[in-house]
């Protein structure tokens, strides 16, 4: 167990380098953009983003997430090979039909989207739906071969062109949100060729083998309506906020959702990492023990860090944005949230994915859109984007409920319950406690506030939270790190 626990995190270590880089460079440049993109702007940017992301879960049709599933089943390097190249071309043309189509209606879908007629802007995003998909399935032959140091390498590549990009395009040429978009586009369209150069020994000769197109459809196309549902239960929000209350609140909700980031980098690593190791636990029981413990530290990892934006969200509003923006952390806890509540879907599709159950994610997935929208209706008019954050969440617990419920005579999973409870008890009530009690702002504030966040693992601990096993495993990683520390010379 701990073998694969091993795995787990230095994947996901490598799966994130580039994010993190990307993130930590992000936040120091917010309070440059937001001072050359207003509000309104961001709200444009983050509608067609997110938009990008919705269409590509359709023109794909399920086959990033058969190839994942599939390349598992056979060891064969040729036949493997035989898959890779396979579902290359066959997302080259599916992505291309629907980039074509898209590009050629662009001023009418663009009056659409956003309410006005910007033809360039949405030609922007047409491109970024086909360099992101296609991209996408790039990333994943790296991945599935655990070629960790090549994935952050190219990922890191691609986070320097799209930084360098943006701000030439943004602050110096003044482009604003199409500057913006096309800074990220472009250089993920550059990265893809090369990536795809670096790997054409795979894709270009012919080979024998491999799971045949009629099978990774039947696999890959009933995931599609649930993943889109599951998409458009976290985007559903902007959408519903720009179109009934204003661009401009849009983008306030906007930049909560970016500065949730630090979530949403453990999630993407998540999401990431965690498929190719868990689909490679042959044994079954074995399989179970795993997920439940892996289930239990995701959710300490993220719910801490939830916990620490929720008590201390305004500071940081206050240091990375400019003050036309601050009233964004409003919805930042909840934003949050409902990426950490994100990433616990993550497991529950392996588990189908495991069971071969893949028709049973949509119910849920559809259950929790529903759930969004008749929530957003409810509280958005009256809480603004704290009732949108409070939707999202509230949408995501009623889809990990119908998909538990469906799944779990499937395959069984070995979950932690008493731990998960505990988590949830102790690391809730001290940031609600916390952001009822403490002030909301000045030195006072913000140091019994990062006190609070600090004494969260103390509590856990000693409330018997850990397992006498993980205490000793704790012991001995420090006992090493000292010991390292020890022989470096002075």
């Amino acid at each position: 167990m701990t073998a694969y626990l091993k795995r787990l995190v230095r994947s996901l270590a490598a799966y994130q380098v580039a994010d993190a880089v990307s993130k930590f460079i992000a936040v120091l440049l917010l309070p440059v953009y937001t001072r050359y993109i207003s509000p309104a702007g961001y709200g444009e940017v983050e509608l067609l983003a997110n938009g990008v992301i919705f269409i590509s879960i359709l023109v794909r049709l399920g086959m990033i997430e058969s190839f994942l599933r599939f390349y598992f089943s056979d060891s064969d390097r040729e036949r493997r090979d035989a898959l890779a190249r396979r579902a290359v071309v066959f997302l080259l043309i599916t992505t291309t039909i629907a980039a074509a189509a898209l590009a050629a209606a662009a001023g009418p879908l663009s009056k659409v989207v956003l309410s006005h007629r910007d033809p360039t802007i949405f030609r922007i995003a047409v491109l970024g739906l086909w360099s992101f998909t296609n991209l996408e399935l790039a990333y994943a032959l790296l991945r599935v071969d655990e070629r960790v140091r090549a994935y952050a390498a190219v990922s890191l590549i691609n986070v320097g062109l799209t930084i360098a990009a943006s701000l030439v395009l943004v602050v110096g040429l003044g482009e604003g949100a199409k500057g913006l978009l096309l800074g990220n586009y472009g250089a993920s369209t550059v990265v893809l060729f090369g990536l795809w150069w670096t790997l054409r020994g795979r894709l270009i000769r012919r080979r024998a083998g491999g799971e045949h197109l009629p099978v990774l459809l039947r696999f890959g196309l009933p995931t599609v309506p649930a993943e889109a549902s599951v998409y458009a239960l976290s985007i559903v929000d902007r959408y519903y906020i720009y179109h009934t209350r204003s661009a401009s609140l849009a983008g306030l909700y906007s930049i909560a959702v970016k500065l949730a980031g630090s979530v949403a980098f453990l999630v993407r690593g998540f999401q990431y990492a965690w498929p190719p190791l868990a689909y490679s636990v042959t044994d079954d029981a074995e399989a179970a023990r795993l997920y439940g413990l892996v289930t239990t530290y995701y959710v300490l990892v993220s719910g801490w860090v939830v916990a620490g934006l929720a008590l201390l969200g305004r500071w940081v509003l206050r240091v990375l944005a400019a003050p036309s923006f601050f009233d964004a952390y409003r919805a930042l806890p909840w934003v949050a949230l409902g990426w950490a509540l994100y990433g616990l879907w993550v497991v529950f599709l392996v588990i189908a994915g495991r069971a071969k159950i893949t028709t049973r994610n949509f119910p849920a997935s559809l259950a929790g859109l529903a759930a969004n929208v008749a929530l957003l209706v409810a509280l958005v008019p009256s809480l603004g984007i704290a009732g949108a954050g409070l939707a999202l969440c509230g949408a995501y617990v009623v889809m990990l409920a119908v998909m538990y419920l469906l799944t779990r005579r499937a395959f069984r999973v070995a979950f932690e319950w008493r731990r998960l409870i505990q988590l949830v008890v102790v690391m809730g009530g001290i940031a609600v406690g916390g952001d009822l009690v403490f002030p909301t702002h000045g030195i006072v504030g913000f140091l019994t506030r990062g006190a609070a966040f600090l004494a969260i693992p103390f509590v856990l601990y000693v409330t018997g939270f850990a397992h006498v096993q993980e205490l000793r495993q704790l012991r001995m990683v420090i006992a090493r790190a000292r010991r390292g520390l020890a022989r470096e010379p002075a």
